[in-house]
């Protein structure tokens, strides 16, 4: 049985921001913290990148992070014309050998496919890209454009052997932006984990991923409210080496005629969901998972989203309803503490 928390937001709602979640450094606790920080940021996938690590001699480390994300954006990345996933765009359904990454996310990608029953779908590319939520300024896409997108969405159609791809539906495209930052988060922390880092903290764009303790405490991770201003805060969670992801309306959206219209898009129909959520936050182990979790939870609504979340072993959720409710998942409060901030 999940836990229900009322929480009316007062004021007035502003317009989102891209930045979902942010990390706080005050720790569960009083008192100054001992060690001196390093950071770093910069911009990767249409979205600001932060690492922090706690030892100042780890700055080849820190560099090397953001040497992973150039790679990466230039694996995945749909608008860089020499990327795997462009080539396999625009291969119209030829085979194209790709590299061992991008199988595995495409896999991955796969993967939220069969376990969201086909709402999570890479091959969303012609869809995203009619709506094109990063610069739109409220234009509804025309119904006959709509439906020619949806028809080509099927990601069934993704035929992978062995290091090559191929699109069977020579009008589909994929589009990972609904994975590909936790999966690149995933792989800073092992890069940095193979290098000795046992306290830092990874942030893409809102993807938080967290490397084991600093001073032998949790982080604290403040959730932002949704259509806030940025540092207003919902709620914060206190892990080590989890990640906390959310996906939600108030993330990129546009409004017409008095409506919002949001980046979360109904496959089947082609325009954004209206299932009573506005916003979904899942707590676990690796981030590329928060990713596939966190949106597939947002299309499967909070009864059957919920259900998934119970089903799977250390992994927890918070979802918000649009009257402001928060629904919490089993463990919230045992295995996650929280706190509520008002």
């Amino acid at each position: 049985m999940h836990k229900i928390l009322n929480f009316q937001f007062t004021g007035q709602k502003k317009a989102a921001v891209s930045l979902i979640l942010f990390f706080s450094l005050l720790l569960t606790g009083c008192g100054q913290q001992k060690n001196e920080k390093i950071s770093k940021s910069d911009f990767y996938f249409d979205t600001v990148i932060t690492v922090t690590l706690y030892d100042p001699t780890q700055e080849d480390l820190l560099n090397g992070c953001f040497d992973l994300a150039k790679k990466y954006e230039n694996l995945f990345s749909a608008t860089i014309d020499t990327s795997d996933i462009s080539r396999i765009n625009a291969a119209k359904g030829k085979p194209v050998t790709v590299a061992p990454e991008t199988i595995e996310l495409l896999k991955k990608g796969l993967y939220y496919g069969d376990l969201s029953g086909g709402r999570f779908d890479v091959t969303l590319r012609q869809l995203s890209a009619l709506w094109n939520f990063s610069e739109n300024k409220g234009e509804i896409p025309k119904e006959e454009d709509i439906q020619r997108a949806v028809d080509t969405i099927d990601y069934h159609n993704i035929e992978i052997s062995e290091n090559q791809v191929t699109l069977k539906n020579k009008k589909a495209a994929v589009d990972l932006g609904g994975i590909a930052k936790g999966y690149i988060a995933d792989k800073m922390k092992q890069y940095l984990n193979e290098n000795g880092v046992n306290a830092g903290i990874i942030n893409l764009g809102g993807n938080v991923l967290t490397i084991g303790k600093k001073e032998q405490k949790p982080y604290k991770i403040g959730i932002q409210k949704p259509f806030s201003e940025a540092g207003t805060l919902l709620f914060s969670v206190d892990i080590s080496d989890q990640t906390v992801v959310s996906s939600g309306t108030y993330e990129r959206y546009f409004t017409a005629n008095d409506k919002i219209y949001h980046h979360i898009l109904d496959v089947s129909t082609g325009y954004p969901y209206d299932n009573g959520l506005i916003g979904v936050t899942v707590i676990c182990e690796n981030s590329v998972d928060g990713d596939g979790l966190s949106t597939t939870c947002f299309t499967l609504g909070l009864t059957d989203g919920m259900k998934l979340i119970e089903s799977l072993e250390d992994t927890e959720a918070v979802f918000i309803t649009n009257d402001y409710k928060l629904h919490m998942s089993s463990g919230m409060g045992k295995e996650i503490p929280y706190s509520i901030i008002e």
